[in-house]
């Protein structure tokens, strides 16, 4: 990462929380320390973002994923997708690919920057990513995930996981081949999100599968799915036995979750003060536009659950400006 930004943001990461002296778990020789861990959002993920969780409490960082393609030809913005502060090691780089030579190519360019892992996506559910052939498409060719994972760990220097789904759809849920296929590639760790690609972000997340694939490999395994308060964290680990829980989508306005703090006891005050430090960094860093443009999915999932939030949503994701966002905060007081 570019000097001028590792100084700029080391300042919004000096309180991340003190790493104790035994790691809770290992991804091949790097240690983790903690159990709650900010999944890779695309959209969500991005380093203001991760850097405030990873303030709280998340124990690691994972990029949004990245198409193979992208990196070894995009431009800033995936640069700024695989972005990273010192602060948020150990971190680890999302990538998409389905081709053996392209997806390698990805991950030695993405070794450049320094990574601590190197995460292939095997459960992205979008249509575009399936269409060709990477993400959850890859749960339906084995033989395939399988050449793709052993190539990247005979070749990259650090350990190499996978974030997976149950399976293509309730007729195909392959996940204990899916997870021992990867352990014989030489994955260090399985992140497991307990849906099919077909369910999307529907229903309920099947934990007790997810608990069967812990049982099934010696690596670590993360529980992905329908982790929304501090009890779930807690009750995720108990069922499935995982040695961590990743937490998508019920983070999001919510990063207090990782410091095990029910989002109802955080006062007003306190979450409009993050708030305003979350919408100047985002400006800082990509630009007042596009930084307001990207912070408005966030800041109504801050204000989500306080009285009044409902008539203030319209307000908060038509600013065009830090100024007008403000200004609309200042002008709204939930009455709690």
């Amino acid at each position: 990462m570019p000097e001028s930004r590792t100084t700029e943001y080391t300042k919004h990461t000096e309180n991340i929380h003190c790493e104790a002296s035994a790691p809770t778990f290992c991804i091949g020789s790097v240690p983790v320390y903690g159990d709650a861990i900010l999944a890779p959002m695309a959209g969500f993920s991005d380093l203001p973002f991760r850097a405030i969780c990873r303030e709280m409490g998340s124990a690691m960082s994972y990029s949004a994923c990245i198409t193979d393609v992208a990196v070894v030809h995009g431009g800033e913005r995936t640069s700024q997708i695989s972005d990273f502060l010192e602060a948020e090691r150990p971190v680890a780089l999302q990538l998409l690919g389905c081709r053996e030579h392209e997806l390698l190519a990805a991950a030695e360019k993405l070794m450049e920057q320094g990574p601590d892992i190197i995460d292939i996506n095997m459960g992205c559910p979008a249509r575009r990513v399936v269409s060709g052939g990477r993400g959850s498409a890859l749960l339906s060719e084995l033989s395939l995930a399988g050449r793709l994972i052993r190539r990247l760990v005979d070749r990259l220097p650090v350990p190499v996981t996978a974030k997976i789904r149950l399976g293509w759809d309730a007729q195909s849920r392959n996940y204990l081949d899916v997870a021992r296929l990867l352990e014989d590639s030489g994955v260090a760790l399985i992140a497991v999100h307990g849906r099919t690609r077909a369910q999307q972000y529907s229903g309920q997340a099947d934990w007790s599968a997810i608990a069967e694939v812990k049982q099934a490999v010696s690596v670590p395994v993360l529980a992905n799915g329908d982790v929304r308060t501090v009890e779930d964290i807690d009750r995720i680990i108990t069922v499935t036995g995982c040695e961590g829980a990743m937490i998508g989508r019920g983070a999001i306005g919510n990063p207090w979750l990782f410091a095990r703090r029910s989002v109802a006891d955080v006062l007003w005050p306190e979450r409009l003060a993050l708030i305003r430090r979350h919408a100047l960094w985002m400006v800082h860093y990509y630009g007042e536009r596009l930084g307001v443009v990207l912070f408005r999915k966030h800041v109504v999932k801050y204000v989500q659950g306080l009285p009044s939030a409902a008539q203030v949503r319209p307000a908060l994701l038509a600013c065009e400006s830090v100024g007008d966002l403000f200004a609309t905060l200042e002008a709204w007081t939930p009455e709690l």
